[in-house]
């Protein structure tokens, strides 16, 4: 057999997977328990030919300069970061939603709380420019209750990292808090926190963490059709085995430091999810601009950047309703 026809029959029995370089993706998450599906996707890439190098930021609007300098091509992040990198002209599209609600407000546990009205004269922290950050504030203003950082108004807002805010209820440095998950959830398990309200009886809702991607890799039809293919895969797997699912969160993403206990009740509060409405990002823009979140000068429609056909043609091709 001529030399050149064998080393075609072996090229053909390789899968066309694997004699081809994985496309790479290079992702920006966050650590928290609902972004679990979002990290899952690495393990999966392979499988729709494709790398995806996952990069773990403090904060949702920490990932926008990563954007900017060309360093990342998509990002999970709540629908207010990706409102605030649109509105300083960041080319980021909206292409999916992955959990809904994750967030809590909290008091101290050697306090007496009833209501929301219960944080008049009190010390609440709160990481700015976040998902938190602005349900927090709708639901002051549902109340009645002024607020700022600088201790003049009803509710005196303190800004802290989200690493930082639990320690600071501990440590009765503030009396209250606004805080993701699963970090809400340790704090009720361990005692030094109570639940006042999940806060989502505003015309906000649940807060829905969003899926971008750049524009460029937008354009780029094939690799990013296969992005959403992978995404929508994982986050069915998680929502198909939750056992499964806990086992990664709480051994791969926060390495055994999270109970099963608190797993489950942040779960509880922040369902995975694929949804998201251009409704719901147009809602989250006029609440950003009413309380001066982001300080957008120059607010995005919605319209012009929530852009769902990847999502639906993902969700058709693997046969998921």
């Amino acid at each position: 057999m001529p030399r050149t026809l064998a080393a075609l029959l072996v090229l053909l029995c390789v899968p066309f997977s694997s004699a081809l370089a994985a496309d790479v993706v290079r992702l920006g998450n966050l650590k928290f328990a609902h972004y679990g599906a979002i990290a899952y996707m690495k393990e999966i890439a392979p499988q729709y030919g494709l790398e995806i190098q996952e990069r773990v930021f403090p904060k949702g609007i920490d990932i926008i300069p990563a954007i900017i300098a060309g360093e990342i091509d998509a990002a999970a992040s709540a629908a207010d970061g990706a409102v605030a990198a649109r509105a300083t002209g960041v080319p980021v599209l909206v292409v999916a939603g992955f959990a809904k609600g994750g967030a809590r407000i909290v008091g101290r546990g050697d306090m007496k709380w009833s209501s929301v009205a219960d944080l008049k004269g009190k010390k609440v922290g709160v990481a700015r420019g976040g998902a938190q950050e602005l349900v927090l504030l709708a639901e002051l203003d549902k109340h009645g209750l002024s607020f700022s950082d600088k201790g003049d108004k009803d509710v005196h807002l303190v800004y802290m990292a989200y690493a930082d805010i639990n320690q600071a209820l501990l440590s009765r440095n503030i009396d209250a808090m606004c805080q993701s998950e699963p970090q809400s959830s340790q704090a009720l398990s361990q005692g030094f926190g109570v639940e006042i309200i999940k806060p989502y009886d505003t015309p906000l809702g649940e807060p829905v963490r969003t899926l971008v991607i750049t524009e460029k890799l937008y354009a780029n039809k094939d690799v990013a059709e296969r992005f959403l293919k992978c995404f929508v895969a994982a986050t069915k797997f998680f929502i198909d085995n939750p056992d499964k699912a806990q086992a990664y969160v709480r051994e791969k993403m926060f390495k055994g430091q999270l109970s099963d206990e608190d797993y489950r009740q942040a779960l509880e509060n922040s369902p995975f999810s694929y949804d998201v409405t251009a409704d719901h990002v147009q809602t989250t823009i006029d609440m950003m601009v009413k309380y001066g979140i982001g300080k957008l000068a120059n607010p995005p429609k919605a319209a012009d950047f929530v852009k769902l056909d990847l999502l639906a043609k993902a969700r058709k091709d693997l046969g998921i309703q």
